[in-house]
């Protein structure tokens, strides 16, 4: 089931685009899914490259588009199942017990992030699953809250099934230039790590400075009354 190609769209054949290329040539859909399941478990797998791929496989008649839909959408639920599966083998009181031996943290930051899931972990997953880098991330934390494993896995389906559908699509109607789909992509993703960096500093440096004032006040003489 080799990529039909031209001069201008030379099949992938190094890199991570050249390895899902090679197995869509030989599992055809399965292969595809068997890719995304495996970059919902490494995200440093881009989904933006293997999805566009796929949907230039579509266009290339090497394995329908519904096919491309349906095994990239199955392998993103059941890559997102093992990590929901691991947040629930990890546990609510493991993740506190880990939680409390990390400098810089409070217990009370973990109880706010726990409170804001419960209120809008249906929506947290379903949006996450369109966020470039949480989108893998999202479902650890559902299985550590221990969302119902039907409502987890139809949301994560839902949200699954419209990314996948964008970018292959994407890569369906672009052809030979499917790779301009994670070029923009790519783009995408380092602003959102970018934010979430810079929120981590600011976190950190808020943190800091609540300890520095924290120990100049114990250290100051008090004053007899």
């Amino acid at each position: 089931m080799h990529l039909v190609t031209s001069a201008a769209a030379a099949e992938p054949t190094t890199g991570i685009a050249g390895w899902a290329a090679h197995l869509v040539d030989v599992l055809g859909g399965p292969g595809a899914g068997l890719a995304i399941a495996l970059e919902n478990l490494f995200p440093p797998l881009p989904s933006e490259v293997i999805l566009p791929l796929t949907g230039f496989a579509a266009g290339q008649g090497a394995i329908s588009l519904a096919s491309a839909l349906f095994w990239t959408t199955l392998g993103s639920v059941v890559g997102a199942a093992v990590l929901y599966w691991i947040g629930r083998v990890i546990g609510r009181d493991r993740m506190y017990e880990l939680w409390g031996r990390l400098p810089l943290v409070k217990v009370s930051d973990l109880e706010k992030t726990e409170a804001w899931f419960q209120r809008h972990g249906t929506k947290a997953v379903l949006l996450g699953r369109m966020v470039p880098i949480f989108r893998s991330l999202i479902s650890i934390p559902a299985g550590v809250e221990r969302m119902p494993l039907p409502v987890f896995l139809s949301l994560t389906a839902v949200g699954s099934l419209v990314w996948n559908s964008v970018l292959i699509l994407a890569g369906y109607w672009l052809g030979d230039q499917w790779d301009l789909v994670g070029t923009y992509v790519g783009v995408i993703s380092k602003v959102v790590l970018g934010a979430a960096l810079v929120a981590l500093v600011a976190y950190l440096v808020v943190r800091l400075r609540g300890r520095g004032r924290h120990r100049d006040r114990e250290r100051r003489p008090k004053v007899p009354r």
